[in-house]
C-alpha cells in the first residue's frame, strides 16, 4: 500500500506544472505579501560545477538546459497569472540561478549572499554568505514577496529542507515554512 501511495504523489508532481496540497491556499498567502520565497534554479542537468568554474564564464558551469529553460518560464507564469507582487527578485551571481531570475521574471539582481558553497573551493564562504543572508532577511521590510533564487544547499542550511529543481519554498521572516510548489520541467 505505502508504494502505491508514494507512486501517486511522484504521478501528480510529475503531471502538474504546479502542484501543491493545498495550492490555492498558498496563493491567498502569497496575495498577503511579507512572504519570503525560495526557489531553488530550475533545472541543470548534474551535480556541481566543473573543475574549471568561473562565475563570470557560463560556458564554465553546469547550465539550465531546455527542461530548465522551460520550467523557469512557468516559474514565471505562475507568479503572474495568480497576480503575485514581488517586491525584488534577488539571484545567486551562478549562471543557472540568473537564467532562472531572467526567464522567470525578466528583472532581478544578484546577490553573492546566494551562492553555491557546495564546492570545496566556495565552502569557505558559507558562514559569512548565511550571516548576510539573514542579515538582509531580518532587516527586509516590504509588504509584497521577495524572491531569493539560489541553490540547494543554500535552502537546505536555511529552512533545515531538501528541494527539487525549480521548487518554490515559501516561508515568513522568522523561516517558518507556510508551504511548496513544484514547477514541471
Amino acid at each position: 500500500m505505502n508504494f502505491f501511495k508514494i507512486f501517486i504523489i511522484i504521478f501528480i508532481s510529475l503531471t502538474s506544472s504546479i502542484k501543491a496540497d493545498s495550492t490555492n491556499d498558498l496563493i491567498d498567502e502569497l496575495h498577503k505579501g511579507k512572504k519570503i520565497i525560495f526557489i531553488r534554479h530550475a533545472y541543470a542537468p548534474g551535480s556541481g560545477d566543473p573543475g574549471n568554474f568561473n562565475k563570470k564564464d557560463c560556458s564554465t558551469q553546469r547550465n539550465l538546459n531546455h527542461q530548465g529553460i522551460n520550467q523557469s518560464k512557468n516559474l514565471g507564469k505562475f507568479f503572474s497569472k495568480n497576480n503575485i507582487k514581488v517586491d525584488q527578485v534577488l539571484s545567486s551571481e551562478w549562471c543557472r540561478c540568473k537564467d532562472t531570475a531572467k526567464y522567470a521574471f525578466n528583472e532581478f539582481q544578484t546577490f553573492d549572499a546566494l551562492n553555491s558553497f557546495y564546492q570545496a573551493k566556495f565552502a569557505k564562504n558559507k558562514d559569512k554568505q548565511l550571516k548576510d543572508l539573514r542579515n538582509f532577511i531580518k532587516n527586509w521590510n516590504s509588504n509584497k514577496n521577495l524572491i531569493l533564487i539560489t541553490h540547494y544547499v543554500v535552502i537546505q542550511e536555511i529552512l533545515d529542507i531538501g528541494v527539487n529543481s525549480g521548487e518554490i519554498i515559501i516561508s515568513d521572516q522568522n523561516y517558518e515554512i507556510i508551504g511548496r510548489l513544484q514547477t514541471s520541467h
